[in-house]
C-alpha cells in the first residue's frame, strides 16, 4: 500500500518549575508538549526513541519563558486535530502573555459565539501546553476551570505571567 511515509517521533524529558515536561517531536518539528499526569497525553509508546537532538531551540525558549526573559514563542509547530480544533488552537496563540479569556470570549472571536464548550473541548486537546497558551483560557466568572495539565499547574503559570508568582 503505498500513501504518506509515517512521520518519525521523538522525544526528550526536562525538567521545569512546574515539574519534569515531555516534548515530542515528529520529523523535526514540535508536536507535542505534555505534563507530568497530562490529562490527554498519549501512550509513552507514540513518543519514539528519546532523542534531545531536535529540541535545542524549544528548551532554549522554554528556558527563557520560565526565567521571565520571553513572553511569546517562535517556534515551528506540528499540531495534528480536526479543522475546528487547529482554529481554536491557533486563536490561543493570540492571548497575550499574562492575560486570559473566557471560552465564550474565544469562541467569539473565532466566529462561533455559541460553541463555548467545544472550545472548552478543543482547548483540553492541545498538544502543546504552554508555548500553544491554553491555560490562558478560563471560566465566563473568571475561575480557573480543567487544565490538562492539573488547576495547581494552570494556577501556577497564571500567577507566574501577571508576576505574582517567581520561580
Amino acid at each position: 500500500m503505498t500513501g504518506m511515509p509515517t512521520p518519525v517521533a521523538v522525544h526528550t524529558v526536562i525538567d521545569s518549575p512546574i515539574g519534569e515536561i515531555t516534548l515530542v517531536a515528529r520529523d523535526g518539528v514540535l508536536a507535542g508538549l505534555y505534563m507530568a499526569e497530562h490529562r490527554h497525553r498519549p501512550a509513552l509508546s507514540t513518543f519514539g526513541a528519546r532523542d534531545a537532538a531536535p529540541f535545542g531551540e524549544v528548551v532554549a525558549q522554554l528556558e527563557e519563558y520560565f526565567a521571565g526573559k520571553r513572553t511569546e514563542f517562535d517556534l515551528p509547530l506540528s499540531m495534528a486535530g480536526t479543522p475546528f480544533q487547529r482554529t481554536v488552537w491557533d486563536a490561543l496563540k493570540d492571548i497575550p502573555h499574562g492575560e486570559t479569556v473566557s471560552y465564550g470570549e474565544l469562541a467569539a472571536q473565532i466566529g462561533r459565539p455559541t460553541a463555548s464548550r467545544a472550545v472548552g473541548l478543543a482547548n483540553g486537546k492541545n498538544p502543546i501546553s504552554i508555548i500553544v497558551p491554553c491555560h490562558r483560557v478560563v471560566g465566563s466568572t473568571g475561575s480557573l476551570t480543567g487544565y490538562g495539565g492539573g488547576i495547581e499547574r494552570k494556577r501556577m503559570l497564571l500567577g507566574f505571567e501577571r508576576g505574582d508568582l517567581l520561580w
